[in-house]
């Protein structure tokens, strides 16, 4: 019943029972350690483990908990546990229980496009207002992309209805002439947000390599690129400002279909099943990046398109609803909100760039920077032997290889920790950037 994102761990001593619980897209991070005699660590962090030892085991094998899930175990009298059940509470395509309790009302029956339109807003209005529960300071990451324009205009109409009595601070980072810059700067002039631009050069990025990938416990190749702009936009707003409670639009490209990939799926059930997919990873991708990056700065992250209600009723919709229309992917979504004010129109029609590498200009992608910093980091020998070295989840290019070796110097021999590598489907990519696709090149060739 569980409306919100959390860990949690709960200790009944009256009934000898541990529980343990992560919300439905692990936006929050848990990790277990157990063994087989019944000794049980938990952390939110996976670096909070490793070093933990115990007599029995050479090495303590740590995991994901996963999201979604509670488990129930049995304390016995010496302090040690045992396993009873596992259980999956709650699918993303299920609507959630407190459905019955929350103040949203009936939503309008049916798949009439104005029907639907309708109450895709009303839930959305919900999902931001219920986040606004705070007495900290609210800000909001602000791309200039759909997602993140969406969350930051609809928490700005909020803030003013609720007089609340700062200033509303929404925050862009980018390096010189980056696409991602000039939108948000349009968007914050828009919604009249107090607005501050970070702006990074591609040394700083490199250098803040090491850290991110100690506090994101993953070597992923899209995750770690697209980390950088977010641990540095967070460490900018812990420096500078005092707000601390970070809206953002994590979770809207799973949710509907806004990976420029999607444009290739083979049918509307299949970027039905791929988009419940994404959801059910998001807690080794996005929401791990998102969660992570804003949390080693201090600041709490909320992410409104995971609202259960709103996530729920979007895939409950047909499925050929959802999928990219007239080349434009998030169609639906643009639609909703067309005609509202909300956003400017170019904004809201604004193709999708990838955070990664909209934050760099057109003319030189942060991806392409970082492979060129790491071309001459690691050699051709060392790529060769990358099998040997790493059996699982080899590398295959150099830029994976750099990452890898930065994440076995924090985490050694935890490599399992992420499943597999981020990539889209549907085409033979050979890297994650949106910006290696054909349909990214025919949009942007003017």
């Amino acid at each position: 019943m569980l409306d919100g994102v959390f860990a949690f761990i709960l200790l009944d001593t009256a009934n000898k029972k541990v529980f343990l619980g992560r919300d439905t897209y692990g936006v929050r991070p848990l990790f277990k350690a157990m063994t087989e005699d019944g000794f049980l660590a938990v952390c939110s962090e996976a670096k909070g483990l490793i070093n933990v030892k115990h007599s029995t085991v050479p090495f303590l094998k740590v995991e994901p908990f996963l999201p979604g899930h509670y488990e129930v175990l049995d304390l016995k009298p010496n302090g040690k546990v045992a396993s009873v059940e596992m259980v999956k509470y709650h699918h993303c395509t299920d609507e959630p229980l407190h459905a019955l309790y929350d103040n949203v009302g009936k939503l309008f029956p049916g798949f009439e496009i104005e029907t639907v339109k309708n109450n895709l807003r009303i839930l959305f209005d919900n999902a931001v207002k219920k986040r606004l529960m705070t007495d900290r300071r609210i800000g909001c990451l602000l791309s200039g992309g759909l997602d993140s324009s969406l969350v930051a205009a609809t928490l700005s109409k909020f803030l003013k209805e609720a007089q609340v009595q700062y200033p509303f601070q929404t925050f862009a980072i980018g390096m010189e002439d980056s696409p991602d810059l000039l939108a948000a700067r349009k968007v914050a002039k828009h919604i009249g947000s107090e607005h501050h631009e970070v702006l990074f050069n591609s040394e700083e990025g490199i250098q803040a390599l090491d850290e991110v990938i100690f506090s994101l416990e993953t070597y992923d190749i899209t995750t770690v690129r697209a980390s950088v702009g977010m641990y540095l936009v967070s460490k900018y707003i812990r420096k500078n400002t005092d707000s601390v409670v970070i809206f953002s639009g994590e979770g809207s490209d799973e949710l509907t279909q806004g990976y420029i990939y999607f444009h290739k799926a083979p049918s509307p059930e299949e970027a039905q099943e791929e988009s419940e997919r994404l959801l059910k990873e998001l807690y080794l991708f996005d929401v791990l990046r998102a969660d992570r990056t804003t949390a080693a700065h201090g600041l709490e992250l909320r992410v409104p398109f995971l609202d259960h209600r709103f996530s729920s009723y979007f895939l409950s919709l047909p499925p050929d609803m959802r999928i990219p229309k007239n080349g434009i992917e998030k169609h639906l979504l643009r639609e909703t909100f067309e005609g509202s004010n909300l956003l400017p129109k170019e904004i809201l029609w604004r193709p999708k760039e990838a955070f990664s590498d909209g934050i760099t200009s057109v003319k030189n992608s942060w991806f392409k920077i970082l492979q060129d910093f790491i071309e001459h980091q690691v050699d051709d020998a060392a790529m060769a032997a990358a099998a040997q070295k790493f059996p699982f989840n080899t590398p295959k290019t150099k830029e994976g290889y750099y990452y890898r070796q930065i994440f076995e110097r924090h985490y050694p021999g935890r490599a399992g920790w992420l499943t597999h590598y981020w990539m889209p489907r549907w085409i033979s990519a050979t890297d994650p950037s949106a910006r290696t696709l054909t349909h990214y090149k025919s949009a942007t060739k003017d």
